[in-house]
């Protein structure tokens, strides 16, 4: 696309402006080619005409689209130009208060003038191991690529920091510095960082002054090199420092300083060691008040000298030295006191005892005499004689300017000198990183040679900088292999050959100070005559003649030629440099003895440091044995030297830039002045960075970048599996011009305004689909708007024809309703005529019908008595003959039934004799209770029939007589009122006569009460006013008081209630500040111990020599290897395969056979496990077999014989005894077959064993059954001997069953009946029962293997489709897996076994007690002559099981043993999966108890510290494995609960069992350690964390903010060149799952270590902390993070994670709280950032944010799409007015390295100490339990 097609109607340029330098302007119509005027319009709207330029007919520069605008990359702007790189960095300094930006390989640092908290050790931490591109732009980002590049490339590394006074260069290196010690450490113990951190305010106290531009400038240039060992620590550093700005010691113009030592020593002027130097205030010495400004605002002079005396003292300066240095400085202040007086024109003295002078001489120790008299005269050395001269005042004192200039020379140089002896380093330097801190482009309105050497190093800088990034540049397009065509950049060495190349300006001077009579006129003509109009660089301006112009790659400057021979010259009087050489005063001596030597040409020093610029000392007479001229090396030759040996240095290194700006020269704090700004842009070569970057393709993209920005642009048929052939075609379509864009590798590469074009393009589209929605919106809003009026009007209609309606059907029923009263007055007069007619009538019927009633009434009633006469008679005749014939038949068939009872009872006691009854009886019993059942049965129906034909009869009779009755009642009722009436009538006439003549009396008295009344009234009226008033006014004063009262009582409760909410607030914090102080001193504790530990081992080391010819094997090896001295057999064959490193080619057939072998192994185990099936099924069903036999061949009971019941119970004691036999025998077995082969879980015989034992059980159990059974039988058979007679009526009776007609004997039948159901049923049931419980297993164990059939068939298929070497792997791994779980799942049957044994034993013991109870009983039943006949079986006496006490006991030399078993060798990961969680500490509590119970403190003190010092030996070798830390923590505190659970103390002793408080410890008291044993546990909790916090600390950002957790929400915004120095490669993304899933294992581990609850909280609680920690420091450093989008990632992430705590039950631990910050912060990016109301919601939303983080948000957000809107200016200043009261930490960023104080509650165990058993597997064989 052509450049002009973007200069269209709305487009936005750039114009030049005198005052703002660029104005931003927008187009009113559309370019065309051909035009000379364009028409525009400012942003303050007035409209302007732009003349293009006729010669180059050049367009303004385009604006980038706001989106772009405040990147942090400049090489990220579509359009790169200065006017482009202005305004972003004017955007983020004044919008986002963002100092520092990327241009490329270049940091561009703006100075704030204001202290910002972005250099604190926490945003260390944050930039520590990050990618340079991956934070926003800072120092610490430069200084992290510099590290990382010099352990990744094994290259020094260079930081080169350069800018105008004032712009910040000093600072930039500091913190530079600072982050190197911070990051890297010290080898040793010499704290060489702090040593490093030290050198600045030294260097800084005697090389940085304040000056009109800055209060802190730098007056010198140094290079510092840093030192590193192989491991990257710091070991040492070096100085080298250039071009000292002397003549500030003498001078210093309006509003500067000298040296700020001068100053500090001023204000330490009454310390008591500063007398003798007799100084004063400042304003008193001339060398430090001609600026007259001695005080910088903000700075105590007094407290910064504390601090550069501290700082010489920790570089080994001691106090004699540092009096010394101040000994001079002091006397060079004296010496500028010096004053003169002229004698004449040419000569002049010094007053005698000039107290200046005196004083000078005092504190240096020479002869007053001398020092006056060479301070006023010079020596002249002809060829034939010397003589003395006398000097003007003039010359004098620029004498003695000289010599302080020079001694404050000497001085700086001996004071670098010592400090690089104390950075120097005795170990090996294997890497640096070098820091340059210089001056940048100068040019004043006078420039002298001072300037001219700054621009000199400048220009060289300025050509490796250009060289640099134009190499850059080729190895980027080299890489992606894209045609590289060469781009034209500014090369400075011509500019450089004319300052020194041979007869440059450097030697043409040099030259001109070895002329007896040079001069700086002479000097210039030569200048002039040798290059002017011969180099196009050098001019000579019109008005002066002393004067030259160079023009430098920045801008033209010219200097002033006076004074550059003397400054280059630098002389100062020999006579003088005598004077003080011959000081008593030993360390001024030393300065001036290392002279020659320093001239010297071997001068350099063994770290090839360069001093500082050398003095040439003018001698009086020429020596003969004087050395060569190279001691009279000129300045600017010495400053050539050095800066060839600097650049030399910076060419072998990499290096990083860092250019410092200066927003203004009134030090204001965030303004920004565009021409200053815009002056430094272009000295300090960002814009021809930029400019190099715009000339290639500065627009990179990689293709998924690419891809998913400009998705919008393709349809769904162009997008291919393919992305990169996908945006091929999609730019051929959008960008014509392929020189427009080039693919590489990686990446495609765009040429300048392209990206901007593409932008536009997707600008468009999305505004196309905005309008749309935009459209169809507007379209339902109007639609629902007209639907809403239409249904208002259709409703307003309903209401006014609703009321029009009321209205008239008002009228209706007014209409209606005069009628109805017209029809009911008419009805009421004639209704009334009708009752009264009515009324009358009825009177008349009544009186007639009641007499005629009355009548009949008489009659029925005569008639109905006489018949119950009649019945009553009849009934008693028949009754007495019934009663009669009954009785005489009664009597007939008793005798007759006595007769033939007496006949039955005569044969049945016949019969009872004989056993054969029973069985007849019982044979004929069922049939004959069913046959009564049947008669009873059909009974029960006739009866019913009966019933009810009765109960008809009944109510129909019932029914009759209410009938009858009722008439009755109602004739004596109309009888009686009938003669009410009457009476009534009379007694109403008389009443009526009384109460007219009542009512005349009471008509009287109520006039005279109505009176009485009314005065009354009007009394009682006014009384009750006024009582009321009163009572009101009483009651306002009640209530007043009342609220008073409550006003009182509720504040005085609401104070007392804060007060005590603070209070308990304020003692929380103080116990939990208090407790994490005391933690955080128990982790300080712990390092020193660590490091006292190492410190002994290191000199265990170097004290034990090896021998001659002995072989020493590496310490961490030996030390592994002593580590895995005792693992187990299984450990190393399963370590074997990873020793055995064989080529790849041996790999495959030893897997191969490895595979076939296993494979074979386990069909093996597959058949025995089939076999052993069969063989159970098999002894199964014999087992049923022999049941089934022995039931049917059981003979028949023989009556109640005792003789009988005696042997069954004989048989089963003999097979009781048998059972017994069996049972040791198989324990013997399994003994002596203890081999590990047999008794192995899984092997033939060891599965034999099991069943035989469990079948043993079984027949047991049957065998207990039957033994209860026949001692039942017994007790019954006791029972139903009873005497004969009883028996004899039993026996009648159940032979008469069938003729008994009695109820009473039929419900007994029935009640034995039932109760033998009952048994039967009761046993079926319990035969189901066992049946349905073996149906259920064997369904389990069939859906079990058809689930491993499925789960190997789906195997089986996944191998299929891999190949074959990842097939045989995938198999060889399945085997094993199962393998190991079968292996796991029998052990966990050998546990349940070895529980089975122990129970059975018991049960055994149980049983022989009770069968020997029994024989004793049958034995006293027996006679003598049976128990001689019975044969004697051999007895066996069990042995009885011991009753353990909970204890273990070891002999106190095995301790050593123990502590290296239970402790040292242990693996956790085993003692998880197999035994009970926390054995290790039940064990050694036990052995605790042993040891308490036999009263032995040194073996209970021995067993504690050995313990102690055994788990923090383990956790030193071990402490970065997740699982040991958890699992020793888990112990740990397990044994702290045991020895508080069993302390013997009552708060502890609540939950115990009355068997655990018999285990109590009785004879010592063990609280101290139990604090021991706590503060063990608080340094493994903080172990853990920080482990847990190293495993989760790559993840988090990555998982939390980079991963796109929903897809297609984040957009990509175009990149900028800052990718490109990534320091690591892309090794895979974490995401979020990855997370979750470590979690999961974190979790999982502490479980299965069985660790506390509430401590799984607490480690769950701090692991979030740090997670939301990390993630908001990220945030807050990263502008790319800070978008609408990213907060809706970020909250989703939240969610999942509460989602896990929701999971797993930790809702309640406080983790939640503690991500309210990273929520409130995601929340924050996705508000409304508006209006007031929104400022109102933030501030109240955001209360887990600081001020500074809730504004610092606001200033990052970036907008991804141009529809977003950035957060303006005002709004957050509203925010900030809003938070101004809110009092909290001014942090930034949040402490990720902060540990919450964790506590122990107090978790007592439930298990019994006498039941815990000791596997063999922890080979503790030598102690046993007591």
């Amino acid at each position: 696309m052509a450049a002009t097609e973007l200069y269209t109607k709305y487009a936005r340029v750039w114009i030049p402006d005198p005052e703002e330098v660029w104005k931003s302007a927008e187009l009113l119509k559309d370019y065309k080619e051909g035009d000379k005027v364009i028409q525009l319009r400012l942003e303050e709207g007035k409209d302007l005409e732009y003349c293009l330029d006729p010669k180059t007919k050049e367009l303004p520069p385009l604006r980038n689209p706001d989106i772009l605008v405040g990147e942090n990359d400049l090489t990220a702007l579509s359009y790169l130009h200065e006017p482009a790189v202005l305004h972003n960095l004017k955007v983020r300094f004044i919008d986002s208060k963002l100092i520092y930006t990327y241009c490329g390989i270049v940091l561009v640092a703006i100075n704030p003038y204001e202290q910002l908290p972005i250099y604190g050790e926490d945003i260390i931490n944050a930039y520590s191991g990050q990618n340079m591109g991956d934070m926003d732009p800072h120092i610490f980002a430069v200084a992290e690529e510099a590290y990382k590049q010099m352990a990744r490339d094994e290259r020094n590394q260079s930081i080169i920091v350069s800018g105008e006074s004032g712009a910040g260069k000093t600072v930039s290196a500091k913190y530079a510095m600072r982050y190197f010690a911070t990051v890297s450490g010290s080898a040793s113990e010499a704290n060489v960082e702090e040593k490093v951190l030290a050198s600045n305010p030294i260097m800084e106290s005697i090389g940085n002054a304040k000056t009109t531009r800055n209060d802190n400038s730098s007056r010198f240039g140094k290079y510092i090199e840093i030192g590193f060992d192989k491991r990257y620590r710091i070991i040492g550093a070096n100085m080298r420092t250039y071009l000292l700005e002397k003549s500030r010691v003498v001078f210093q113009a309006e509003e500067e300083r000298n040296y700020h030592i001068f100053y500090q020593l001023c204000a330490s002027a009454a310390l008591p060691e500063f007398k003798t130097l007799r100084l004063g205030n400042a304003n008193y010495f001339h060398y430090t008040k001609q600026g007259g400004s001695p005080v910088i605002d903000g700075i105590d002079d007094a407290k910064e000298m504390v601090h550069t005396r501290q700082a010489c003292t920790l570089l080994g300066i001691n106090d004699s030295y540092q009096m010394g240095i101040f000994r001079i400085l002091a006397g060079l202040l004296h010496l500028g006191n010096v004053g003169f007086t002229s004698r004449d024109a040419d000569s002049c003295t010094i007053p005698p005892k000039h107290e200046p002078l005196t004083i000078f001489c005092d504190l240096m120790g020479v002869e007053y005499q001398e020092m006056s008299h060479w301070l006023c005269h010079r020596k002249l050395a002809t060829a034939s004689e010397t003589y003395i001269k006398p000097i003007s005042k003039l010359q004098a004192i620029n004498a003695r300017d000289a010599l302080a200039k020079h001694i404050y020379a000497k001085l700086f140089n001996w004071i670098v000198d010592h400090v690089n002896k104390a950075l120097h380093s005795t170990v090996k330097q294997h890497s640096f990183i070098g820091v340059l801190d210089i001056y940048g482009f100068e040019t004043f309105e006078i420039n002298s040679f001072e300037q001219f050497c700054i621009n000199y190093a400048n220009e060289k800088l300025q050509q490796q900088f250009n060289m640099h990034v134009f190499k850059l540049e080729q190895e980027e397009y080299m890489k992606e292999q894209i045609p590289w065509t060469l781009i034209d950049f500014y090369d400075n060495q011509p500019c450089i050959n004319l300052i020194e190349a041979k007869l440059g300006i450097l030697d043409l001077l040099d030259e001109e100070c070895k002329m007896p009579k040079g001069s700086d006129e002479s000097w210039a003509q030569k200048l002039y005559n040798t290059h002017l109009n011969k180099c196009a660089l050098f001019e000579k301006p019109r008005m002066s003649n002393k004067a030259f112009i160079i023009q430098h790659f920045a801008d033209k400057v010219e200097y002033q030629c006076e004074g550059f021979l003397e400054k280059n010259k630098d002389t100062v009087y020999e006579e003088q440099i005598k004077v003080l050489k011959s000081s008593k005063f030993k360390m001024l001596s030393e300065l001036f003895q290392d002279e020659e030597k320093a001239l010297s040409p071997t001068s350099a020093t063994p770290s090839g440091r360069t001093l500082l610029s050398r003095t040439a000392v003018k001698p009086a007479k020429a020596r003969p044995g004087q050395a060569s001229k190279e001691h009279k090396k000129t300045v600017g030759h010495q400053f050539r030297n050095s800066l060839h040996l600097l650049m030399e240095t910076l060419n072998a290194t990499t290096p990083h830039y860092v250019r410092c700006i200066k927003p203004n020269d009134f030090k204001f704090p965030f303004t920004f002045d565009e021409k200053r700004a815009v002056q430094q842009l272009r000295a300090c070569g960002v814009l021809e960075t930029i400019r190099i970057s715009a000339a290639g393709f500065p627009s990179r993209w990689t293709y998924q970048e690419f891809f998913s920005r400009y998705r919008v642009l393709m349809k769904q048929k162009d997008v291919l599996s393919d992305r990169k052939q996908t945006c091929k075609n999609l730019l051929e379509k959008l960008i014509l011009d392929k020189d427009k864009y080039q693919f590489g590798k990686t990446k495609i590469f765009f040429r300048a305004g392209q990206v901007a074009y593409l932008e536009k393009i997707r600008a468009d589209k999305l505004r196309v689909a905005c309008i749309r929605i935009q459209k169809t919106i507007r379209g339902w809003l109007m639609r629902k708007k007209y639907l809403r009026m239409k249904k208002a009007a259709i409703t307003i209609q309903r209401y006014v024809r609703g009321y029009q309606a009321r209205c008239y059907a008002k009228f209706l029923r007014r209409t209606r309703a005069a009628i109805i009263l017209q029809k009911f007055q008419r009805m009421y007069v004639v209704r009334k005529r009708y009752r009264l007619m009515r009324a009358t009538t009825i009177v008349l019927q009544s009186l007639l019908r009641s007499y005629i009633a009355r009548n009949k009434y008489q009659r029925m009633l005569r008639e109905h008595k006489a018949i119950i006469i009649q019945k009553h008679m009849r009934g008693w005749l028949a009754r007495v003959h019934y009663r009669r014939s009954l009785k005489a038949i009664v009597y007939l068939q008793c005798c007759y039934r006595r007769m033939m009872a007496k006949r039955e009872l005569k044969k049945l006691k016949i019969e009872a004799r004989s056993v054969e009854r029973y069985k007849k009886l019982n044979i004929g019993m069922e049939n004959k209770i069913m046959q009564l059942q049947r008669k009873v049965d059909e009974q029960h129906k006739d009866y019913k029939s009966l019933l009810e034909k009765l109960t008809s009869l009944e109510t129909t009779y019932n029914t009759e007589t209410e009938k009858l009755r009722s008439d009755v009642e109602r004739f004596r009722m109309s009888e009686e009122e009938a003669k009410n009436a009457t009476n009534r009538v009379h007694v109403l006439q008389e009443e009526i006569t009384k109460l007219r003549k009542e009512l005349h009396q009471t008509q009287s008295e109520k006039k005279t009460i109505e009176e009485w009344a009314d005065k009354y009234k009007q009394e009682t009226e006014q009384l009750l006013s006024e009582l009321k008033e009163q009572n009101t006014l009483l009651k306002k004063e009640k209530e007043e008081l009342n609220r008073r009262i409550q006003d009182q009582a509720k504040e005085m409760t609401e104070t007392m209630e804060k007060k005590l909410v603070e209070e308990t607030k304020q003692l929380e914090l103080d116990l939990n500040d208090e407790r994490l102080r005391y933690q955080n001193l128990l982790n300080e504790f712990s390092r020193l111990e660590e490091r006292y530990d190492d410190l002994r081992d290191e000199v265990n080391l170097m004290v034990s020599i090896p021998k001659p010819g002995h072989k020493r094997t590496d310490s961490t090896h030996s030390s592994n290897e002593s580590e895995y001295t005792f693992s187990s057999e299984i450990t190393e064959t399963e370590d074997l395969p990873l020793r055995m490193e064989e080529p790849s080619e041996k790999k495959a057939p030893l897997d191969m056979s490895l595979f076939l072998k296993l494979q074979k192994r386990v069909t093996e185990l597959e058949q025995e496990k089939q076999s052993l099936q069969d063989e159970l099924d098999r002894k199964e069903e014999q087992a049923l077999r022999t049941k089934t036999r022995e039931e049917e061949e059981r003979p028949p009971m023989r009556g109640a014989e005792l003789e009988y019941e005696s042997l069954k119970r004989q048989e089963l004691e003999s097979e009781n005894k048998k059972l017994k036999n069996e049972l040791n025998e198989l324990q013997k077995a399994l003994l002596e077959r203890s081999s590990p082969e047999v008794t192995a879980p899984g092997a033939p015989a060891y599965r034999v064993l099991l069943d035989q034992l469990t079948s043993v059980s079984e027949e047991l159990e049957v065998r207990k059954e039957e033994v209860l059974i026949l001692r039942s039988q017994l007790v019954s058979q006791k029972e139903a001997i009873q005497p004969k007679n009883t028996m004899t009526d039993s026996t009648i009776l159940l032979e008469d069953v069938q003729k008994m007609k009695d109820k009473g004997e039929i419900a007994q039948a029935y009640i034995g009946l039932k109760e033998t159901n009952r048994l039967l049923e009761s046993q079926l049931q319990s035969q189901k029962k066992s049946h349905d419980n073996e149906l259920e297993a064997l369904r389990g164990e069939i859906q079990s293997l058809k689930e491993e059939n499925n789960r190997q068939q789906q195997l089986l298929a996944q191998n299929l489709q891999l190949p074959p070497e990842a097939r045989i792997e995938a198999s060889l791994q399945h085997e094993i897996t199962r393998l190991t779980n079968e292996n796991l799942d029998l052990m966990e049957q050998l546990e349940k076994q070895d529980k089975t044994v122990r129970k059975l034993k018991k049960q055994l013991k149980v049983f022989a007690k009770k069968i020997g109870e029994l024989e004793v009983g049958q034995m006293e039943n027996i006679s003598p002559g049976q128990i001689i006949d019975e044969p004697i079986r051999p007895v066996n006496i069990p042995r009885k099981e011991k009753d353990f006490q909970g204890m273990l006991e070891y002999k106190k030399d095995d301790e050593p043993k123990l502590i290296k078993n239970l402790i040292l060798d242990l693996k956790p990961r085993g003692v998880a999966v197999n035994l009970i969680p926390g054995l290790p500490a039940y064990i050694l509590f036990m052995c605790v108890r042993h040891a308490d119970y036999l009263n032995d403190d040194q073996k209970v003190r021995s067993l504690l510290t050995s313990t102690i010092n055994g788990i923090k030996k383990v956790l030193k070798k071990r402490g970065d494995d997740v699982e040991t830390v958890s699992f020793w923590l888990s112990n740990t505190c397990r044994f702290l609960h045991c020895l508080k659970q069993y302390s013997g103390e009552e708060g502890f002793m609540k939950h115990n069992t009355p068997r655990q408080n018999e285990h109590c410890l009785t004879n010592f008291d063990l609280a101290e350690y139990r604090q021991v044993l706590s503060d063990l546990a608080i340094q493994i909790y903080q172990q853990l964390v920080r482990v847990l916090e190293n495993i989760l600390q790559p993840m988090i950002v990555s998982g939390m903010l980079e991963h796109e957790t929903i897809q297609g929400v984040s957009g990509v915004k175009p990149p900028g060149l800052r990718k490109r120095t990534s320091s690591i490669a892309d090794e895979g993304t974490y995401t979020l799952d990855s997370i979750i899933r470590q979690l999961n294992t974190f979790h999982s581990v502490m479980c299965q270590h069985g660790m506390d609850p509430e401590l799984i909280k607490q480690v769950v609680k701090q692991t979030f902390y740090i997670t939301g920690a990390v993630t908001l420091n990220n945030l807050l450093l990263r502008k790319d993070m800070c978008s609408w989008s990213k907060g809706m990632q970020i909250r989703y992430n939240v969610s999942q994670l509460e989602e896990w705590l929701r999971d797993k039950n930790l809702m309640n631990s406080g983790a939640k709280e503690t991500l309210e910050p990273l929520i409130q912060a995601a929340q924050l990016l996705q508000v409304k950032k508006k209006t007031d109301e929104d400022a109102e919601a933030i501030c109240s939303m955001c209360n887990a944010l600081t001020t500074a983080q809730i504004v610092k948000v606001l200033n990052l957000y970036t907008p991804v799409n141009e529809f977003e809107e950035r957060v303006s200016i005002s709004f957050i200043r509203t925010i900030q007015m809003r938070l101004r009261d809110r009092k909290d930490s001014p942090q930034l960023l949040m402490d990720a390295k902060h540990i919450f104080p964790v506590t122990f509650p107090f978790n007592p165990s439930s298990l019994a100490l006498e039941t815990i058993q000791i596997p063999t597997s922890l080979g503790l064989a030598f102690i046993s339990r007591v």
